[in-house]
């Protein structure tokens, strides 16, 4: 019998009495921080005990004191500013009708959207303190001691996806100082205790998003710089202290515009974290698990496939999970598969169609199919 660890990517919804404290936050409004901080100490100590019951191998803090994953950092770093609006993703584009009844049922992103507008440089790391705080009690009060955790940050390829240069020279130059300006991020969650999960969309999803004009030639090649900023980033910390997560965006869109994972899949090797976290329930890309067989995988590394889907109320059978399960057990063994999610549960503050009753038991079932798979691997 193997045992199959579960996790998930991160993020989890942040409910109705969060959602509009980190929104006016992030927009600059007046907020009382008192309210702010036990307001989400609360949500997180809510959403560890429910990962817990649920059996989740790996927890999180959800990011619940973060208004998106990808954006929270211009409260930390100089050099960001103003606000501009997102294209849509290729695929969207060609189907507005859709788009907005999408935007109609999961959101409308309401977080600013600033651009790189001067030098970046770190300022504070305070608001990552108040998550770990909040976040280790939240593990004291209902975690086993020594279960195992991890944080989220954002990659310095994913930043500049998001917060579009209006600076700097060239890419290059500003990946160099987002590593400089990062690092000390990277390293503190880890000597804090936690698995540093570099979340890194720009690696697949920026494809048919920020980089849908560029020649598929010129994003591989951005690609390689972003993963080069990310191991500069992280030069002293282990390989297996950390994930990266790659994807093509977490919404029910067609996902016709994705770039085949066989296009990337020797970039996103060359990353450093052992764990690579990726889809692999929904439509688009399950049946990449075929291109994970045919890689030249090192043997350190870990594969970590999403085997429920987050953009679908459907909670999935625990029979197949284990298939799921099963598939890549035989590519590397049991023992360097981490059961996950496609995505996370709520990318954004208020964005977002899954029901949180659902999520916990997707991840309950999760559990079950993980341990259907282990006894019978």
């Amino acid at each position: 019998m193997a045992t199959i660890k579960t996790t998930h990517v991160g993020s989890l919804p942040r409910g109705d009495e969060l959602t509009p404290l980190l929104l006016a936050r992030d927009k600059g409004e007046p907020y009382d921080a008192e309210a702010f901080d036990t307001a989400v100490a609360a949500a997180v100590d809510e959403a560890v005990r429910h990962q817990v019951e649920a059996g989740v191998s790996v927890v999180s803090d959800g990011e619940l004191g973060k208004v998106g994953y990808s954006t929270y950092m211009i409260e930390r770093l100089s050099g960001f500013g103003g606000h501009i609006d997102r294209r849509p993703a290729a695929d969207l584009a060609e189907v507005p009708d859709l788009a907005r009844k999408l935007s109609g049922i999961m959101g409308s992103q309401e977080f600013v959207r600033a651009s790189c507008i001067g030098p970046v440089r770190k300022v504070t790391l305070q608001p990552l303190h108040d998550d770990i705080r909040r976040f280790k009690s939240a593990l004291a009060n209902h975690a086993a001691p020594g279960t195992e955790a991890f944080m989220n940050a954002a990659s310095p390829g994913l930043i500049t996806a998001f917060q579009v240069n209006r600076h700097y020279p060239s890419h290059e130059a500003y990946l160099a100082d987002l590593a400089d300006a990062m690092r000390e991020e990277y390293e503190t969650i880890v000597a804090e205790g936690f698995y540093l999960q570099l979340d890194c969309p720009d690696l697949a999803m920026s494809r048919h998003t920020g980089y849908q004009d560029a020649t598929e030639a010129e994003f591989l090649k951005i690609a390689e710089a972003n993963v080069e900023a990310l191991n500069a980033a992280t030069a002293n910390i282990p390989p297996e202290k950390m994930r990266m997560h790659i994807c093509w965006g977490n919404y029910e869109g067609p996902h016709d515009h994705d770039i085949p994972l066989e296009r990337v899949i020797d970039i996103v090797l060359k990353a450093r974290p052992a764990t690579v976290l990726f889809e692999a329930a929904n439509p688009r890309h399950e049946h990449e698990w075929k291109v994970w067989q045919d890689a030249k995988l090192p043997e350190h590394k870990v594969l970590a496939p999403g085997l429920i889907d987050t953009c679908s109320n459907y909670i999935e059978h625990p029979e197949l999970i284990a298939q799921r399960i099963e598939r890549f057990a035989a590519i590397v063994g049991p023992d360097r598969v981490l059961a996950s999610t496609d995505c996370g549960f709520g990318t954004f503050a208020g964005y977002g169609k899954l029901d949180p009753i659902v999520t916990w038991r997707k991840l309950q079932s999760l559990r079950e199919g993980a341990d259907i798979a282990g006894a019978r691997l």
